[in-house]
């Protein structure tokens, strides 16, 4: 899969742009500041509906104006696409795929699918199960439709029986009817999420062993995840039911897949408290190599790399690992920014990879 076209208007610090992509490989080169991830987001926007960075579509317009748009035009096994997405104040935000609007932005999700390698990847390590679980969601509902809607049922019930939760803890009644009705929806939703991330990771561990040891080139390294469920060895029928006097006195569902968290783990010691910074730097780009290597082989399409300012945060070794699979072909379209120009043009030129350069500058790109 290819990016052959995008236009932006308004987003972010971009007052507008018309860009062309020529090569596999797209270098954006710029001050920090200058636009280089605004372009990367709005790639990521045209996939998955939403900014990598800014949950508020609000916040992603360009300050002083009142809507964005970015067009894209894809190239898919020789066929083009065309995805719109618009956005205006106080108007639903707009997908559309060839000129049809689509109604459930659900549908959309994995059909024009990206991997984005950036330095707030180091959240999954530093921070809470919540950051964990979004990746593996986001990876999982781009392969699996089924797993994508039993996670918007999940969360859409698990929001319902929190506020009622609420209520019974000010009322002091509980309608016991009622919450049944919710427990009915998020229970066999919740054990198809919990089953499907546990046979996941299974089938993924492999392959991020299999990046971890390139990038390493045969440092005798374990790593490996481990999946932690409230449902691993309890009904979640019974479990609800257990804990319901104390839901109502926390006032949320205290048990459930929402709770679920991935161990990263090296040399049976926790990566966050034990990994060195390049053994965590190099966990997480294999982490996402895998998840390159896990959509393109399921989908039989190679998603679009983005590399957000990776140089900045890897050695020369590790640069030169990932550079090698470059040069062999082992991914599609690549988009990489850097703040130092000299710098991506010798690892290119090192590499033997052609190249397409673009000058970023307060949100004006030009080609060269």
């Amino acid at each position: 899969m290819f990016l052959r076209n995008l236009n932006l208007f308004h987003f972010k610090n971009i007052e507008e742009a018309q860009l062309e992509f020529q090569r596999d490989v797209v270098c954006l080169l710029g001050k920090n500041g200058s636009g280089k991830t605004s372009l990367l987001d709005a790639i990521h926007y045209l996939s998955f509906t939403r900014s990598a960075i800014n949950l508020s579509d609000a916040q992603n317009v360009k300050i002083g104006q009142g809507q964005f748009m970015i067009k894209g035009q894809f190239e898919i096994s020789g066929k083009s696409k065309e995805v719109i997405c618009s956005f205006q104040a106080g108007q639903k935000k707009i997908i559309r795929e060839d000129g049809q609007d689509c109604i459930k932005f659900s549908e959309h999700i994995g059909r024009f699918p990206v991997v984005l390698i950036a330095p707030q990847d180091i959240v999954l390590i530093w921070n809470g199960g919540e950051v964990r679980r979004n990746f593996f969601d986001t990876l999982i509902s781009q392969l699996d439709k089924r797993y994508l809607e039993n996670l918007i049922i999940y969360s859409n019930h698990l929001k319902q029986r929190n506020s009622l939760l609420r209520s019974f803890s000010e009322s002091g009644n509980v309608d016991h009817d009622l919450l049944a009705s919710y427990d009915q929806m998020l229970i066999p939703a919740g054990n198809i999420i919990s089953q499907r991330r546990n046979q996941f990771i299974q089938n993924f561990l492999p392959i991020l062993r299999q990046q971890y040891n390139f990038l390493i080139d045969g440092a005798k390294e374990e790593v490996r995840i481990e999946y932690r469920t409230d449902l691993s060895n309890a009904n979640f029928e019974d479990l609800l039911k257990r804990n319901l006097s104390k839901d109502i006195a926390v006032q949320r569902t205290s048990a459930g897949i929402h709770r679920d968290d991935f161990d990263f783990v090296i040399n049976e010691n926790e990566l966050k408290k034990f990994g060195s910074q390049g053994q965590q730097k190099s966990f997480l780009i294999a982490l996402k190599l895998a998840e390159f290597q896990t959509i393109a082989e399921a989908k039989g399409l190679k998603p679009i790399l983005l590399l957000d300012d990776i140089f900045d945060k890897l050695d020369d070794f590790r640069i030169h690992q990932l550079m090698i699979l470059v040069s062999q072909g082992k991914f599609g379209e690549i988009f990489i920014t850097d703040a130092i120009q000299g710098r991506s043009l010798q690892i290119v030129n090192d590499a033997k990879v052609k190249a397409q350069f673009f000058t970023v500058e307060n949100g004006r790109f030009t080609h060269g």
